[in-house]
């Protein structure tokens, strides 16, 4: 089983694609497949882990986004070639790092990564002070929960489009943008991180770090309901059993599995099943250190911390969807608009593809009602019916296939153009 073998099975199940994977086991091998298996967009409908002693022996039941096998021999090939990259002799789990705000240069862009604590506006202020310190937002990604905001964002200079690599300039970056959180934050500091990982593990790391999943008793009353989590401790084969029920969504599984990792846990031995009407999860873990959970405040803790995993991705608020031409200062604009709207934003991934900016955002009142028909249309007057998408809302009509750019005050924003 060194090196690791990865087989797939077409012709077993009838509504789904079954991925072996067995190989030497080692720390954090469970999380680097399934974040694998997120990454390629497949949904897991099954699984079943063992990897106690030396081995680690998986079987993951998975279709495509469409509920649908995968048939075509070359994704195939490619799925077991990431996988098998992820995990072979040589690959390396990379753990969690400590910093709340922390910018790093690389080949590419600079990677800029806060935490602090939540409050309307907050991501305008800090896409204005980026566009301000000539810095092109490529992309981010955004997330709160529990009056708690983490962003990872990614920026260019925006004359040579190239990673900020200044000393000085750097510096003063962190030092603005301390300046947004200063006073408002319970652990605002300015560090330089060291080393790159993966922006949706790394803003699990940054809000667990952060302590998000501290729940305040006012705070129940409005939250979205609870998810069931238990843990008990199994005496006899000195397992913790950790389960799970709550409603299915995207990234479940790689949610939970990432916040155990980050909690220092190991999974031994689990099932998972989403096929029902809501998903069920079923861990057999012990702490790194060979112990099964020792204290009521530490099982507290994980409960906690695994609601807390599972609420991060439950959006609070109208979807709203934006494609256009990329430019620099477009992310500090459209969060003014909104902003000056009387919306707040719950949740943001901002990405560019080629010259395109392709961005959603997750919005709600600042006074926590629902938004508005009258708003939605007036930021669209100001931004471009045709530019930015709204979704799900009960009343809007779908937007018109075509409209003229020169109805809108704003129309000339939202157009390439040259730096």
């Amino acid at each position: 089983m060194n090196p690791p073998r990865i087989t797939i099975d077409n012709a077993s199940c009838a509504n789904a694609t079954i991925i072996h994977v067995d190989s030497a086991n080692k720390y954090g091998i469970l999380l680097e497949v399934v974040q694998v298996l997120t990454d390629l967009e497949l949904i897991v409908k099954k699984a079943y882990i063992s990897s106690d002693g030396g081995w680690f022996m998986d079987v993951f039941n998975v279709t495509d986004q469409s509920g649908q096998k995968i048939m075509d021999e070359s994704v195939l090939e490619g799925i077991k070639d990431c996988i098998y990259k992820s995990i072979a002799p040589g690959s390396c789990f990379l753990p969690s790092r400590r910093r709340a705000i922390g910018v790093e240069p690389s080949s590419d862009y600079t990677l800029i990564e806060l935490t602090g604590t939540d409050r309307p506006g907050l991501l305008s202020e800090v896409s204005a002070v980026l566009t301000n310190l000539d810095c092109n937002v490529v992309n981010a990604e955004v997330w709160t929960h529990n009056k708690r905001a983490a962003a990872v964002i990614q920026v260019t200079d925006r004359k040579s489009g190239l990673a900020i690599s200044d000393a000085e300039r750097l510096c003063r970056i962190k030092e603005r943008l301390h300046y947004v959180f200063k006073g408002r934050s319970r652990d605002a500091k300015a560090t330089v991180a060291m080393g790159i990982t993966h922006t949706e593990r790394r803003l699990h790391q940054m809000m667990l770090e952060d302590r998000d999943y501290e729940r305040y008793d006012k705070d129940k009353a409005n939250a979205n309901p609870i998810p069931m989590v238990s843990v008990v401790n199994w005496l006899q084969k000195e397992y913790s059993v950790v389960t799970m029920r709550c409603k299915d969504r995207p990234k479940l599984l790689f949610d939970t599995v990432c916040t155990l990792t980050d909690m220092q846990y190991v999974v031994y031995h689990g099932s998972v099943d989403t096929e029902g009407p809501e998903a069920y999860q079923e861990y057999y873990i012990r702490h790194i250190d060979g112990s099964p959970v020792n204290s009521e405040a530490e099982r507290k803790r994980i409960i906690q911390c695994l609601e807390a995993a599972i609420e991060r991705r439950v959006s609070e608020g109208l979807k709203l969807e934006l494609s256009t031409g990329d430019r620099v200062g477009l992310l500090s604009d459209v969060t003014r608009i909104f902003r000056e709207n009387g919306l707040t934003v719950t949740r943001a991934e901002v990405a560019t593809r080629g010259n395109k900016a392709i961005n959603t955002f997750f919005v709600r009142d600042t006074a926590g009602s629902s938004v508005e028909l009258k708003t939605l249309e007036a930021i669209r007057q100001e931004i471009g019916q045709t530019v930015l998408q709204v979704k799900g809302h009960p009343d809007h009509p779908k937007s018109p296939a075509q409209e003229s750019p020169t109805r809108f005050l704003f129309s000339s924003l939202f157009r390439p153009r040259s730096l």
